[in-house]
């Protein structure tokens, strides 16, 4: 059945599934469609082929062909990788873009086309890790402590039940490979000032200063942007700040056109 209501599509971030954004889809529902797909490979798609080379916009390639099959401009909602999806698909099809709402979008190309000090010199704290880029270890659990830890603080990948270690290391090869073709984007702040949906750019108070320089530059390109900083949250603050979050984005999808 085909609903009458306005489709609000929901990305989540890489490791993970679209069971992120739950509560907000619940929110949304009485008013809006709801769609949240799995990434490729992730959650209850097979997992990404051994041996396959990847790059994000295989993402953004399959997510697109669903914003086609709707047929009508969509609000789209993203954290981390999914935020740079989201981006990066209102920057191919800005007219097919209702609002748009990113929360720690992981467009470090706008950092390396700005030569952003600030910026750069957290991404290389990451990058110094051996282990980061080591494609022998990549999507390992060496690796992800390295990963968890730059996004979250020292010991934040072992403080995690193991469990949820579990379900980021069935994934992990996926991940990696997402990581290392968005490290060399190089796609300019200047690309997404066609981008004139309304756009709501989230940040958390005490996430990395390369997602806050991330966001600053953003904010300055898109036309009709405005920045939240959610105060004593991080990274992964759609989570632990998620009723926060959720408002921000609710009503942000609500004022739009």
């Amino acid at each position: 059945m085909t609903s009458s209501h306005p489709p609000v599509l929901l990305l989540h971030s890489g490791g993970m599934s679209s069971r992120q954004w739950r509560k907000l889809g619940e929110r949304l529902a009485p008013t809006h469609r709801v769609i949240a797909p799995d990434l490729l490979g992730s959650g209850e798609k097979p997992l990404w082929p051994e041996g396959e080379p990847f790059h994000f916009n295989a993402d953004v390639d399959e997510i697109e062909r669903v914003i086609a099959d709707l047929g009508e401009p969509v609000h789209v909602v993203g954290h981390s990788y999914g935020g740079l999806i989201a981006v990066t698909l209102a920057r191919r099809i800005p007219t097919r873009i209702r609002s748009l709402a990113a929360y720690d979008p992981v467009a470090f190309g706008v950092l390396h086309a700005a030569n952003d000090t600030e910026g750069l010199r957290d991404l290389a704290r990451a990058e110094s890790n051996p282990v980061f880029l080591d494609e022998g270890r990549g999507g390992s659990d060496a690796w992800f402590e390295a990963f968890v830890d730059y996004w979250n603080g020292e010991g934040a990948w072992r403080a995690m039940n193991q469990a949820s270690r579990d379900s980021f290391l069935r994934v992990g090869r996926k991940v990696f490979l997402e990581v290392i073709s968005l490290i060399e984007d190089r796609t300019p702040a200047s690309a997404y000032d066609g981008i004139a949906a309304p756009a709501l750019l989230l940040t958390g108070e005490r996430s990395p200063s390369a997602a806050h320089r991330v966001v600053a530059l953003l904010s300055e390109a898109l036309p009709n942007a405005r920045v939240e900083s959610v105060i004593g949250a991080g990274h992964m603050g759609p989570l632990t700040h998620q009723a926060i979050v959720n408002d921000l984005i609710a009503a942000h999808i609500t004022a739009a056109p």
